[in-house]
């Protein structure tokens, strides 16, 4: 069995590194078609490097702020005009930490529209262009934090909870269009995100925590998202996978 998405137009969020970058290098590794978005006005260096994994993989980068509403809205004119999108990836998150009585209202808003409001408004606008070509896969990246929860994490969980929500409701009205909509939750990845939220006393700590003992890489993610949006998968709809060493099962 082979995995294999030549001459499919995939779209990736937030793909200008961590998670989203992998899974837009391994795409154009298989042989896709890229529509990538990230905050950068400029094409950044990162994505570049789709290009040099196989030439023409790129097709488009938007830069795309979510919490702004102005640039949500161009995005998604550009993107309702594309004929096809066959898989999509949204993978843009973000994440602030604070007990949930020192939450600012203006963190709650940006989670909410990063996170949450960002995937239904994509696909939003791109089931009707998967409906029309009678094929589509969608996967949204999600979080363990959406299957549990932790101190400090109350504005994340709520948006990730909320995704795996979506996720199960796009897959049923979905589903019926050969448009099979899916979830990943990550735990602990080694990503630049991680590092920033993370001391390196706690990410210690967690790594004991973890039955594998060791954060996962960006790729052990990737593979999870390509076997979701490949042909290998014809029948699983409205799921959650969680990937995360064992973590919530402690």
């Amino acid at each position: 069995m082979k995995i294999d998405f030549k001459g499919k137009i995939v779209l990736v969020t937030g793909a200008t590194s961590g998670i989203g970058l992998r899974i837009a290098e391994d795409f154009a590794r298989l042989g896709a078609h890229l529509i990538l978005t990230g905050l950068e006005k400029r094409r950044p260096k990162s994505v570049g490097r789709v290009e040099q994994i196989r030439k023409g993989a790129l097709k488009k980068y938007y830069p795309v702020d979510f919490t702004n509403r102005k640039s949500l809205e161009l995005f998604l004119k550009s993107l309702s005009a594309w004929s096809r999108v066959d898989i999509c990836v949204n993978n843009a998150g973000i994440n602030r930490i604070n007990p949930i009585d020192q939450t600012l209202v203006k963190d709650w808003e940006d989670l909410l529209a990063v996170n949450l409001e960002g995937p239904f408004r994509i696909i939003r606008a791109i089931s009707p262009i998967m409906k029309k070509n009678g094929f589509g896969r969608i996967v949204n990246i999600a979080s363990i934090f959406g299957v549990i929860s932790k101190e400090k994490r109350s504005l994340y969980s709520i948006t990730k909870f909320g995704v795996r929500g979506l996720t199960v409701s796009a897959a049923i009205d979905l589903a019926r269009f050969n448009i099979l909509v899916n979830a990943v939750s990550p735990g602990f990845v080694l990503t630049d995100l991680t590092r920033r939220i993370l001391s390196e006393v706690e990410m210690n700590d967690l790594v004991r925590q973890v039955p594998i003992r060791r954060f996962a890489l960006p790729e052990e993610i990737s593979k999870v998202v390509l076997f979701l949006c490949s042909s290998l998968n014809t029948y699983i709809a409205g799921q959650n996978i969680v990937v995360d060493g064992g973590f919530v099962n402690v």
